[in-house]
């Protein structure tokens, strides 16, 4: 073995060591929903952790042990930040003091529907600046095949540090579910990849300090690649069940009776449900990545185009169904007092980021119903140039409304008493499903 071989073996079998015996400095840049609880989870092991949060306010909160992310307690973080085991930073200044540094930005979609990862590029920059040799740099941020490769490793390479010579790269796609009491981090098995043999090796050594199972792949592509897939799987799914939704309409059947009739099938099936819309930071996403990276390969992906246009439709559909029903009624959609019940994008949670709840709110609105909306997670959203605060759940508001639609099926909320006071109910969860009332479901 050269002297150049046997340097870099060393110093990988250092960091290996230092990662065995949790001494090495653990860096996480990206503390939203994603990089907080890599975070607390790293420094719950033993590390020491500094997570780089750009916005100061968040670092204010987060140095005084204020959680502003629903999976990670307050208490908890306070306790580690405590006992200085998790270190707030507002910039990448402590980035040369650390082993490992992982990246968890956001990867937003641009209105053209193209990636936008200056994000991760400022992130790269920030690190490139100020990281020694020897560190391992891992990208969890969701993005399209070829980034960590092609856009990652020549951002580092700037600092005159050479790639599986000073420093290791590699990707793992996040797999973190919002408000999931199931599954967390410590035991979700987690993907990871290198741009090379090193690379995977040395970050399958770090998350399997943290995570019950990690599954190494061939490369960073294919470990972004996994990602996509996963995403994709649901987004094609949820729309084919979203269209069969419309067909059980079509031919006055309840969708949720043949799909829960289908899903006892023990083999050759899995049950996906309908709803008004797709929202959240994964599912309208990630299928975009892959499809924007095929397209500049000329190749036209089809599949995820016609999920994304079912999925993209629902909003309108719903607010067509609400017309309906209110039509039946003998009301028209202008005046009619609407009552929306949930505007997150999901059960249990906060988060309203591309809401389809929002997209109803915002189509009923033009077209002249008086909507107000219940949601004990969002105190307030603004859509469309229109401004809503969150109303109390109060007999009063829900014998006032004209329709109620039930959009998110929050746990908290008593639908049984929904049922009871409601003129009539639009149910596009099935959240009232077994209770009487005037109750249309998608």
């Amino acid at each position: 073995m050269d002297k150049c071989r046997l340097f870099l073996y060393t110093v990988a079998v250092e960091l290996d060591r230092k990662i065995r015996e949790k001494t090495a400095r653990v860096g996480v840049v990206g503390l939203g929903y994603v990089g907080l609880p890599l975070a607390v989870a790293f420094a719950r092991r033993g590390f020491r952790v500094t997570g780089i949060a750009a916005d100061a306010r968040r670092a204010a909160a987060l140095r005084k042990g204020r959680s502003y992310v629903e999976d990670v307690a307050s208490k908890e973080l306070a306790a580690l930040v405590g006992r200085g085991v998790l270190e707030i930073d507002g910039d990448a200044s402590a980035v040369g003091k650390l082993d490992a540094v992982l990246i968890c930005v956001q990867t937003p979609l641009r209105k053209t529907k193209e990636p936008d990862i200056s994000n991760i590029i400022s992130a790269c920059r920030a690190v490139a600046g100020k990281m020694k040799r020897g560190t391992l740099v891992i990208l969890e941020s969701t993005t399209y095949p070829g980034t960590t490769r092609e856009a990652v490793l020549p951002e580092l390479e700037r600092s005159g540090l050479k790639a599986g010579r000073d420093f290791w790269l590699a990707f793992s796609p996040e797999r973190v579910d919002p408000g999931n009491p199931k599954w967390k981090i410590e035991n979700t098995p987690k993907v990871v990849g290198g741009v090379d043999a090193r690379s995977t090796a040395l970050a399958e050594s770090l998350y399997s300090s943290v995570i019950s199972q990690v599954v190494p792949v061939s490369s960073a592509t294919a470990a972004e690649l996994v990602k996509l897939l996963e995403n994709t799987f649901r987004s094609v799914n949820i729309a084919l069940v979203n269209e069969l939704a419309q067909i059980c309409d079509r031919l006055g059947l309840n969708v949720w009776e043949v799909v829960a009739a289908a899903a006892t099938k023990p083999f050759g099936f899995m049950p996906f449900w309908p709803g008004p819309g797709i929202g959240g930071h994964c599912i309208p996403k990630d299928p975009q990545l892959l499809a924007w990276k095929m397209k500049s390969l000329n190749f036209e992906p089809r599949f995820i185009e016609l999920a994304s246009t079912v999925n993209g439709q629902m909003p309108l559909y719903a607010a067509g169904r609400v017309a309906r029903l209110l039509n039946e009624a003998g009301k028209a959609v202008k005046g009619a007092k609407l009552l929306v019940l949930g505007v997150a994008y999901k059960p249990g949670v906060g988060d309203f980021r591309d809401s389809p709840s929002l997209d109803i709110m915002h189509l009923l609105a033009e077209d002249g119903a008086l909507v107000s909306y219940h949601d004990p997670h969002v105190p307030r959203v603004a859509v469309g140039g229109r401004a809503w605060t969150s109303r109390r759940l109060t007999d009063a508001a829900v014998r006032g409304a004209d329709c109620v639609l039930i959009l998110t099926a929050h746990p908290d909320l008593d639908y049984p008493r929904v049922a009871r006071l409601a003129r009539r109910i639009f149910d596009a969860r099935n959240a009232a499903a077994g209770l009487k009332g005037r109750i249309e479901r998608l």
